[in-house]
């Protein structure tokens, strides 16, 4: 697949009331739904880049729609239907709302319940990098959590460790601690969306595993549906989570990634500040994410990534 080939989407824009246009996703509101449009903007070190990714978008909502299903019996999730016949829209507006959907709805959007968002990030750490290795080469700690000496880049932890950070809207989110997280939602919840964290990754993990594919770490968003527990958002996609080739695994050392790495490496050497606005991306780098992107879908989907017209 020539990546080169097809359109880069930047934004949408929808004759529907804006619930929200984030770094990635452009979500609308519906009444009791919203519908996420993934585009292929991509972000780095919280800054949105000038150009985009091909085909980002269709791999993160497919990607997320296929682990909302795989991970159900886990915990449910606010999906109610991926939209691959962009007329299934119709069944969410009044007659006299509906407009000439745009194509590129297809595959890369996603209907899902109105729910109340937790403003918290879940990470799930399995393994030791990126910002959790630098804070643990300086201080023995990631997140604040003393780990045990002498763990080298990229290791495997002996289990699992639940790190969540605030969910900013502007700016970097910071780490949270457990006593915090009590504080804001009390103890029941905070007890489940740790314990449902650590179960989804660890499912995932096992299953990424027979695929080739480590998961060394990843990030969930939660709401409350009724009064229960759900999983909102994107699921364990190349934008949330770590993705690494077992093949070429070894301890010691950085990874290849499947997923955004090649653009936080060109930006790392570009010398740039962290500070909007960012470099412009160069087509080589831009190529090797979408490669990479791709690559993670088909490999932890046993799919083609097919592109619905």
């Amino acid at each position: 697949m020539d990546v080169n080939e097809f359109p880069v989407l930047m934004e949408t824009q929808l004759p529907l009331p804006v619930f929200i246009r984030g770094k990635v996703r452009d979500t609308y509101d519906l009444g009791s739904h919203l519908l996420i449009v993934a585009t292929d903007r991509i972000s780095a070190f919280d800054v949105v880049l000038p150009n985009g990714i091909p085909l980002k978008g269709h791999v993160l909502n497919r990607l997320s729609s296929f682990w909302f299903r795989r991970t159900a019996e886990i915990i449910p999730n606010h999906m109610t239907e991926a939209i691959d016949n962009v007329h299934s829209i119709d069944s969410y507006l009044p007659e006299e709302k509906r407009f000439a959907y745009p194509s590129y709805l297809r595959g890369r959007s996603m209907m899902v319940k109105k729910v109340k968002r937790l403003p918290v990030e879940c990470v799930v750490r399995g393994y030791i990098s990126g910002s959790a290795w630098v804070e643990y080469k300086e201080k023995g700690t990631v997140s604040g959590r003393t780990l045990p000496p002498g763990l080298l880049e990229s290791e495997e932890l002996k289990e699992p460790i639940f790190t969540p950070t605030t969910k900013a809207e502007t700016g970097h989110d910071e780490p949270l601690t457990k006593e915090q997280i009590i504080k804001t939602f009390g103890l029941p919840i905070s007890q489940e969306i740790e314990a449902k964290s650590l179960a989804l990754y660890t499912s995932a993990r096992e299953y990424a595993l027979t695929k080739g594919i480590i998961i060394a770490d990843t990030k969930f968003e939660f709401g409350i549906d009724n009064g229960r527990l759900i999983l909102i958002d994107e699921a364990l996609t190349p934008d949330s989570s770590r993705f690494w080739d077992a093949a070429k695994y070894k301890a010691g050392q950085s990874q290849d990634s499947m997923d955004k790495q090649p653009v936080r490496d060109f930006l790392s050497a570009s010398g740039w500040n962290k500070q909007p606005p960012a470099p412009p991306l160069p087509p080589d780098v831009v190529k090797a994410a979408s490669q990479g992107y791709i690559a993670a879908y088909e490999r932890l989907t046993g799919r083609n990534l097919a592109i619905l017209e």
